[in-house]
């Protein structure tokens, strides 16, 4: 196309066209519709500016024929936002606020972009939309609030971000397909009653799905419904789209094949065992090695999967014994001088069983002191382990920037018997703290798919047997860690944790959804001392 002169400011036409009236209505369109952080699409319209040009008054079409406008409205002019109710709305043009005489023009391109389908999700970090002047001459431009940028990630531009998400549109719709609203309301029962194991894992995206059906079961029509599907895309978790290639995915299969719930549920907790979900059980290749190494350089984080057992002071703990001396208080003047041994007087009743929410809100308020009774048999002995490197990039899914935690756990499959754990059975263990599971600290980014879980740890526990491998699962990795989980899965069953003789975080695990049914002491204040039996949960 042929550069020719743009349009001149309104002060320099030979007749006042209310140009920068325009340009005002369509920041002040934008402005309005994408305030509070809305999603953006593209649709599809060939050569929308010569819409625009088609319709204005032919004495101003040759001032509007312009190169750097013509850019901008072929790029930007077919952006619409989504509502919730599925209707897509122009997020430049307003018809009722242009001015005349580009009224019919700008009514022109709300229709065409109106009625065109939706084609992708945008993804823009330019901080200015266009060019809004050059030289003497107004464009046609917009500036977008900071919080409607996308920041590209370190692995991926963020063309390819949207070229996954066209991706992941396709792929939703295969599922949505495969899996009719009745097998998904099955599912979603099943799950959000806790019939299943560790059924938490998929609740959000069972809830989602069943969302995104009744909400395309009510669309008016076939556009509104795909309309309301890029909206769920566009707002998707990492994952979420992919629904037959994930955990949801086989637990529908099953159910769509008529299975018996016993086999269902017996199937469902076989695959969603700690030490089986999302570990890959083929070794890497040699592509995805290499993947792996770019991917690791990239994001500079091979000193973040170094770890190391972690010591008390690495947990966020719910409670640790009150007579334990804040970490750096000085000494006191008097220390040497112990006072008297408060004696302990036992309580002479059976013991009190109850759940943990209720021992949390109700016991460790007042608790001094608190020994866990050692069974024979095994049990769901855990170690925190956390990164070598304070400095490491953060690795795992419940590591921010802002708020930083290095910390995971692993257990053994069917649990560990306590001499493993330097323990022993049949007496009671003094607890030195008490935590929920690491990705549960940050109580407002908690992580429900990966469960809940206490754990209370245990005076020189330690992992005596270990060898090698449990610095974390690939379930736990950050999303860009996802195409290589066969490597990082490799990399974390050879590496060594370091720190074995000096670790302090271990303990024995309760998690939410199993029977527990373990004993502890408990000396509040005043010396008086309890046996609790801890059954479950809630």
């Amino acid at each position: 196309m042929t550069d020719l002169p743009s349009p001149p400011t309104a002060q320099a036409l030979p007749l006042d066209d209310h140009y920068d009236e325009l340009l005002a209505s369509i920041r002040a369109r934008f402005g309005k519709l994408t305030k509070g952080k809305p999603s953006l699409f593209t649709t599809h319209v060939p050569a929308l500016y010569q819409v625009f040009l088609d319709a204005v008054p032919n004495e101003l079409r040759p001032v509007n024929t312009c190169s750097t406008c013509r850019r901008f409205v072929n790029r930007y002019g077919g952006l619409v936002v989504v509502d919730s109710d599925g209707k897509a709305r122009p997020a430049l043009w307003d018809p009722e606020t242009a001015p005349e005489p580009y009224t019919s023009a700008i009514r022109a391109l709300a229709k065409a972009v109106a009625e065109a389908p939706i084609d992708g999700v945008f993804l823009s970090d330019e901080k200015v939309w266009g060019a809004p002047r050059t030289g003497d001459w107004e464009h046609i431009a917009v500036t977008p609030s900071k919080d409607l940028l996308h920041a590209p990630s370190v692995l991926k531009t963020n063309p390819q971000l949207m070229a996954e998400k066209r991706h992941d549109h396709e792929t939703l719709l295969r599922g949505l397909e495969a899996f009719s609203i009745d097998v998904v309301q099955q599912a979603h029962k099943l799950v959000s009653t806790e019939s299943l194991y560790r059924s938490e894992a998929v609740l959000g995206v069972a809830k989602w799905l069943l969302d995104l059906h009744e909400a395309r079961r009510a669309a008016k029509n076939p556009r509104t419904r795909d309309n309301l599907t890029w909206l769920a895309v566009a707002r998707a978790p990492a994952g979420f789209c992919h629904v037959r290639s994930s955990m949801i995915g086989t637990l529908l299969e099953d159910l769509a094949a008529g299975m018996p719930f016993q086999e269902v549920k017996s199937r469902f907790a076989a695959k969603m065992h700690p030490l089986q979900y999302q570990r890959p059980t083929a070794a890497p290749s040699a592509g995805n090695l290499a993947r792996a190494e770019k991917i690791v350089e990239s994001l500079k984080s091979a000193g973040a999967m170094e770890r190391r057992f972690a010591r008390l002071g690495d947990i966020e703990s719910l409670w640790i014994p009150k007579d334990e001396k804040p970490k750096g208080q000085k000494p006191g003047v008097f220390d040497h001088l112990k006072p008297a041994a408060k004696v302990a007087v036992d309580v002479d009743v059976p013991p009190v069983t109850m759940t943990w929410e209720k021992f949390a809100r109700t016991v460790l308020p007042e608790a001094e002191s608190i020994e866990f009774f050692v069974p024979e048999t095994n049990q769901s002995y855990i170690a925190m382990v956390t990164a070598k490197h304070a400095d490491a990039p953060p690795l795992l899914q419940w590591d921010f920037e802002d708020r930083r935690n290095r910390v995971s756990s692993y257990v053994y499959h069917n649990g560990s018997p306590p001499s493993r754990w330097n323990l022993k059975p049949n007496v009671y263990h003094p607890v030195t703290a008490i935590a929920l599971q690491p990705w549960m600290w940050n109580p407002t980014k908690v992580l429900t798919h990966h469960g809940a879980g206490v754990v209370f740890f245990l005076k020189d526990a330690r992992d005596r047997d270990y060898k090698q491998g449990a610095g974390f699962f690939p379930s736990y990795l950050r999303s860009e860690y996802h195409e290589i989980r066969a490597t990082m899965e490799a990399y974390a069953q050879s590496a060594v944790v370091e720190g074995k003789e000096t670790a302090e975080a271990c303990g024995i695990s309760l998690v939410k959804g199993s029977t527990w049914n373990l004993s502890f002491r408990v000396t509040s204040k005043g010396g008086m001392r309890v046996v609790y039996k801890l059954d479950r949960w809630d």
